[in-house]
């Protein structure tokens, strides 16, 4: 039996998940915010268009609102397999659209559009701000976020005595937030200030809503967790805390690849359908001497956990989830498993979590979906596909799933971590 891992603080993983979280409002903070921690910790940071190092190292690389990074030991050869943490940086909410200012009613909006499927109800009559990245004439771009700045209000109960009934969004007309009073505003001068250029100098922008108010702990003896983009930055920041813990001697690399745009199928050169991995297990390979058959014969030594976030039994609809596989909050990370291939797990997959989790000195549960309510995907089976690689679904459960705020419990965020830096200890 190996020696397991040291326990992760369950109080110091969640105060550093904040921290994470609310440096990170879009997938760009949070690449960045990845790449940000991995550097002060001693990681290179590479560029796509130069020729990268081949000896051990310890590197990192942004690709938009993608990071990937990776810890190269010594004595790794040709056949040297890979463990990889797969994630997302995106979560689901809303995107500003092009020529985003107009004025209704004496008051300033910002037009956006749906991004993925957000629990649109739950953004309501909340502090939000803008975030994400602008480009400028001059070929540059800038990261930049408002702060409190929008509200999406809501209908008075006086106006629509039925809303307690049946509240109905209209995706277009209902979701438009207000950011000004009077009937002149442009708000892409505003975005222009806070990076410092004027608003006619921005030819391209990426901006997502997000939610401003604090990550926070509450309930008894605060045991649970509240955030937003806990789907799925709780299994970036897992990946991120596994990594900086990989010893210099482990069996592998070590890799956390985390994509963007899954929220919307993950079909773009920075998600995980796209070729980001790909390409740097190929350059990883190359400046280990693998040709073609050395690197079929580390990619089937290798392992690849899909770190999503996944449903617990919510207490108030137990009939939406199966009767006999029953996840609830606290009992920790969720081992994901569906028979039309929605997850990759399978048996053997099964078993090496039950080992690592074992190993980390951490409880498990299984998820499957009720068969009447079809579950969502992940990138497990889109980079299993890609790869080859053999993949494990796994993810901290949570209630309020892609709400502005979602929910955890603090010991099932913590044993993620510790699971997944059992999975990079080998």
């Amino acid at each position: 039996m190996p020696a397991g891992t040291a326990p992760v603080d369950p109080a110091a993983h969640v105060a550093d998940l904040a921290d994470f979280i609310t440096a990170s409002p879009s997938s760009y903070h949070a690449a960045e915010e990845v790449a940000r921690r991995l550097q002060a910790a001693g990681f290179e940071r590479l560029d796509e268009a130069e020729a990268w190092p081949t000896g051990p190292g310890r590197r990192v690389v942004v690709r938009d609102g993608a990071v990937i990074a990776w810890v190269q030991p010594e004595g790794a050869d040709a056949v040297t397999p890979f463990r990889i943490l797969g994630a997302h940086t995106d979560s689901p909410g809303f995107k500003l659209k092009p020529n985003p200012s107009s004025e209704s009613a004496g008051l300033l909006q910002a037009a956006v559009e749906i991004y993925g499927g957000p629990l649109m109800n739950s953004w309501l009559d909340r502090e939000l701000e803008l975030a994400g990245r602008i480009a400028t004439a001059d070929g540059r771009v800038h990261l930049v976020r408002t702060g409190p700045l929008l509200r999406i209000p809501q209908l008075a109960i006086h106006l629509d005595r039925e809303a307690n009934k049946h509240l109905t969004l209209d995706r277009q007309r209902h979701v438009q937030p207000i950011w000004g009073a009077g009937e002149e505003g442009d708000l892409l001068a505003l975005l222009g200030g806070f990076a410092g250029v004027l608003g006619t100098d921005i030819v391209g922008h990426d901006l997502v809503v997000a939610d401003t108010a604090a990550p926070a702990r509450f309930g008894l003896d605060d045991v649970f967790f509240a955030a937003g983009r806990m789907d799925n930055l709780t299994s970036v920041h897992a990946g991120l805390v596994g990594l900086l813990a990989t010893p210099a001697d482990a069996p592998h690399v070590s890799v956390l690849a985390a994509f963007d745009h899954e929220e919307l199928g993950s079909e773009s050169r920075s998600g995980a359908a796209g070729p980001f991995l790909v390409d740097v297990l190929a350059r990883i390979a190359d400046g280990l001497g693998a040709g073609d058959e050395d690197r079929r014969r580390a990619f089937a030594g290798s392992w690849l956990l899909s770190s999503d976030a996944g449903h617990a039994v919510h207490p108030n609809y137990p009939e939406k989830h199966d009767p006999v596989n029953r996840p609830v909050l606290g009992g920790g990370p969720l081992l994901k498993l569906n028979a039309n291939q929605r997850y990759a797990s399978d048996a053997v997959g099964s078993a090496l979590w039950a080992g690592v989790c074992e190993r980390a000195g951490v409880p498990t549960q299984p998820f499957v979906s009720n068969n009447q309510v079809p579950c969502g995907s992940t990138i497990g089976p889109i980079s299993a596909t890609r790869l080859g690689i053999r993949t494990v679904d796994i993810g901290a459960p949570l209630l309020s799933m892609h709400s502005a705020r979602e929910v955890a419990h603090v010991d099932d965020l913590a044993a993620l971590g510790g699971a997944v830096t059992a999975f990079f200890a080998g």
